[in-house]
């Protein structure tokens, strides 16, 4: 799909907005865990790392493991909280054949033209049976992603990424099938005032693909509920799993 390649402005908003806070990251290293088990020498590629969080939080949960790191914007490479960063992308991954114990991809999979094309690398880098972690919103999936309840007009651009079936599909023809697929909530902000005086729309696709008045509209419609909401934004992404 592609739907945007990111540039200085997008990858700076994305770091300012986009990582989510040490303590907010519990439920997911506890839904990865069910799927993946870490080992000493285990080597975890982390394909489309943005500014480094994820690859952070891996080195710092599991020391033990080997975090590989790829991105292929330089933008965001040069942003990125994590080092070393190597370019590549979901179809042309810098790594050797069978030398991966599981990969990685965190709101990811819309930005990958060929999704069937980026499942035979995949399938061509990992070792036999190891596991294929997607955290992902996809298509159809918009309830429970706050975000969307202020700009309702970007549900149509979230329809436009794959959907589970999509990519289900996509990645069986390498001879994937899923193992797991799970709604995984998360904090992502201590509160909807924070969330709100925090929004930058750069760092979000849905938000960069509607019209200049939909997303006004929307950040008024944001700003009235912080008036009144308290307590923090929980919202819940997708962790599709495949081997």
């Amino acid at each position: 799909m592609a739907l945007i390649a990111y540039d200085s402005v997008d990858a700076a908003a994305f770091q300012m907005t986009r990582h989510l806070r040490d303590d907010d990251l519990a439920t997911w290293r506890e839904a990865i865990g069910r799927h993946f088990e870490p080992q000493s020498g285990m080597r975890l590629l982390d394909l489309g790392c943005g500014t480094g969080s994820w690859a952070r939080a891996f080195r710092e949960w599991w020391p033990e493991l080997d975090v590989v790191a790829v991105e292929p914007s330089a933008a965001m490479r040069e942003r990125a909280v994590f080092q070393p960063v190597m370019p590549g992308s979901a179809e042309d991954i810098p790594c050797e054949d069978g030398s991966l114990d599981g990969v990685w991809l965190s709101t990811v999979i819309h930005h990958v033209p060929d999704l069937a094309a980026a499942a035979r690398e995949i399938r061509r880098v990992l070792k036999p049976g190891a596991p294929v972690l997607i955290r992902s919103a996809f298509a159809g999936r918009h309830e429970a992603i706050s975000l969307f309840r202020w700009f309702p007009e970007a549900v149509a651009v979230l329809d436009r990424y794959p959907s589970i079936s999509d990519a289900e599909a996509a990645f069986a023809t390498a001879a994937f099938t899923t193992v797991g697929c799970e709604p995984v909530s998360q904090v992502t902000a201590p509160s909807l005032a924070e969330a709100a005086a925090g929004l930058h729309r750069e760092a979000h696709t849905p938000l960069q693909l509607i019209s200049d008045e939909e997303y006004a509209a929307g950040v008024v419609r944001m700003n009235d509920a912080a008036r009144v909401q308290s307590g923090p934004v929980i919202d819940a992404l997708d962790l599709l799993v495949l081997r």
